[in-house]
Parts: C-alpha cells; sequence; structure tokens
C-alpha cells in the first residue's frame, strides 16, 4: 500500500525548465566545439601543406643558387669572361644602328695629306662614345705633321693623342714614320 505522503516542508518543484534550458546550451556547445574542432582541423592541414610546399621550395631554391653558383664559377673563367667582353662590345655596334666604316673612312679621306696612308683602324666603345686607334704611315715628317694638322682640324675627330712613333731604317720601306694614335670619334 502506497500513502502518498510529502514531508517536504516546500511543495516539490518541476526541474524541467533547468534541463531544457542545459541541453540547449550543452548542445550549442557541443555544436560549436565541433565547428571550431573542424576549422582547428582545417587550419592544421592547411599548415601542414604549406609547410611541405614550403620545404620543396627551400630544396628547389637550393638546387638554383647551387647552380648558379656553377654558372658564375664558369663565366668567371678569364677566355669566358674575354668572349663575354668582346660580344659586349659587338652587341654595344649593333644597338648603335650599325658602325660606320664607310663614313669614318670618308672623314679620314678628307683629313689624309697625300703620302699618308691608315695601316690599322681599332674602334673601341669607352663609356657613351667611340675612341679609334689609328696606325698611320708616313714617308716624312712633313706629311705627319699635316696628317695631325688635318685632323685635329677636324670636327668629326677630338681627343688625339699620339700614343707612339716609330722610324724604319730600311730604304725599302714605303712607310719610314709609323705613328700610332688614339682619337675620339664623334660623327656617330
Amino acid at each position: 500500500m502506497n500513502i502518498p505522503l510529502n514531508l517536504a516542508t516546500r511543495p516539490l518543484e518541476g526541474n524541467r525548465r533547468f534541463v531544457v534550458g542545459a541541453t540547449t546550451i550543452g548542445t550549442l556547445g557541443l555544436i560549436a566545439m565541433l565547428v571550431l574542432s573542424w576549422h582547428a582541423y582545417a587550419a592544421f592541414r592547411a599548415d601542414k601543406a604549406f609547410r611541405a610546399e614550403e620545404s620543396r621550395l627551400e630544396s628547389e631554391m637550393n638546387g638554383l643558387q647551387a647552380q648558379r653558383g656553377a654558372l658564375e664559377q664558369f663565366f668567371n673563367q678569364p677566355e669566358i669572361t674575354q668572349r663575354r667582353d668582346r660580344a659586349a662590345f659587338l652587341n654595344s655596334l649593333i644597338a648603335q644602328r650599325a658602325f660606320p666604316w664607310t663614313r669614318i673612312f670618308m672623314d679620314l679621306e678628307q683629313s689624309l695629306p697625300e703620302g699618308v696612308r691608315v695601316v690599322s683602324i681599332e674602334p673601341r666603345l669607352v663609356g657613351d662614345h667611340l675612341e679609334l686607334r689609328l696606325l698611320i704611315g708616313t714617308s716624312n715628317d712633313e706629311e705627319k705633321l699635316k696628317f695631325l694638322r688635318a685632323l685635329e682640324g677636324s670636327s668629326d675627330f677630338s681627343a688625339i693623342e699620339v700614343l707612339n712613333e716609330g722610324r724604319s731604317e730600311r730604304a725599302t720601306d714605303a712607310d719610314h714614320i709609323v705613328l700610332s694614335l688614339q682619337a675620339r670619334y664623334s660623327a656617330i
């Protein structure tokens, strides 16, 4: 036999509102924890992929730096450096459209007195101007001086510098005096 007896001093309260609220908050907390856990896992995977890509790029960069070092060592060899300088000179002449051989010979023709001949011409690009090294042959001092005066009076040649003068003792040589000089050519 059951006798309904309430020994409590206060009547029995229902905890339903508390249980529903706690369950709702717990469920929302669990969902938030699952979403944050998923984002943390995705960030971990992305970071892992980033680190793998970074290490691959570093190893590739180290390989390229080793290749660059080998190429620098190869290109710093004396014969390669000489070829590179010559190619740079020729490219600079090409970049200036074309080397004006015809114009130089026409200008020299106006400056050359009778009895003076050009033995060799060596053009060089120095900075932004062209310098010519000329080897001139003459039969006497008077012709040499006429040529130097005519060259100094020319507007196409400047900064004329005599580098060397040689004399031949043989009577069979047409050029008793060989004059080496350097001049800046400005008619380009």
